[in-house]
């Protein structure tokens, strides 16, 4: 094997190797750019939906055929009558939806009794550590209809890491409504709840409060952070490439 042909072999495994780590920061930086166009598009949704005017609860009939894409976040203004008794606690570390809401806490997810006599879950809000026993809070169990006005959501997904429920202390971890009405007998509920945003409530919890949010968009960085890190890498290989060559002349 001569010189140039040992020399070419020598360059083929570090060139191959160069050209995969290429590709994937280029492609890392793309995916950036996606991700950035749909949470702009997110961003946009979530604005214009919370900033319209609250129109009239869904249909009983129709609640089976809601889209949760077409239908989350938008605001809803309804009439119910709220069973304390049956409230469930949501934990919680604080809201990336609720400037309003930090540190530890719980959220009071509450079945609603509509005049048609269907059931609609609803968060009243939050509760600090150490209000979350309904007695500490009696004057926020308000009694008879209620016009209430707040967003539609739907069930949050469980992570990996998300603790157990403990329905023998009356907790859960996630924001599942169904899965709270399965395990305390409320019977057939709506299949998304309500963040509610108003009325208050008489001495002031549950905390109710209108969603805000606040996406970080923080992809632009991002890609130009891995389009960046290609540059450098095309540099670094060019200069190796050149050095090599210097050595075998």
């Amino acid at each position: 094997m001569t010189e140039a042909a040992r020399s070419q072999r020598g360059l083929m495994i570090p060139t191959l190797a160069a050209l995969l780590a290429l590709a994937v920061l280029l492609a890392l930086g793309t995916w950036q750019l996606e991700r950035r166009a749909w949470k702009q598009q997110l961003i946009a949704t979530l604005t214009g939906r919370l900033a319209a005017p609250s129109a009239s609860l869904p249909a009983r009939g129709a609640w089976n055929r809601l889209d949760a894409a077409d239908t989350e976040f938008h605001r809803v203004a309804f009439t119910a009558e709220f069973q304390h008794d049956q409230e469930a606690l949501v934990f919680t570390s604080g809201s990336a939806l609720r400037s309003d809401v930090t540190g530890h806490g719980y959220w009071v997810f509450t079945p609603a009794r509509l005049p048609d006599g269907g059931v609609v879950v609803v968060n009243r809000g939050f509760v600090p550590e150490g209000r979350q026993d309904a007695n500490t809070r009696p004057d926020g169990q308000v009694r008879g209809s209620q016009d209430i006005v707040g967003a539609i959501r739907w069930p949050e997904p469980r992570g990996i890491f998300t603790p157990a429920d403990s329905p023998g202390r009356n907790l859960w971890f996630v924001r599942d409504h169904l899965g709270m009405a399965a395990t305390k007998n409320w019977g057939p509920v709506a299949p998304f709840f309500i963040d509610q945003e108003a009325p208050p409530a008489p001495g002031g919890l549950p905390r109710a409060g209108r969603i805000t949010p606040k996406l970080p968009d923080n992809h632009l960085q991002y890609a130009i952070t891995w389009y960046a890190l290609a540059a450098v890498l095309v540099a670094i290989f060019a200069l190796w490439v050149r050095s090599r060559f210097r050595e075998r002349a």
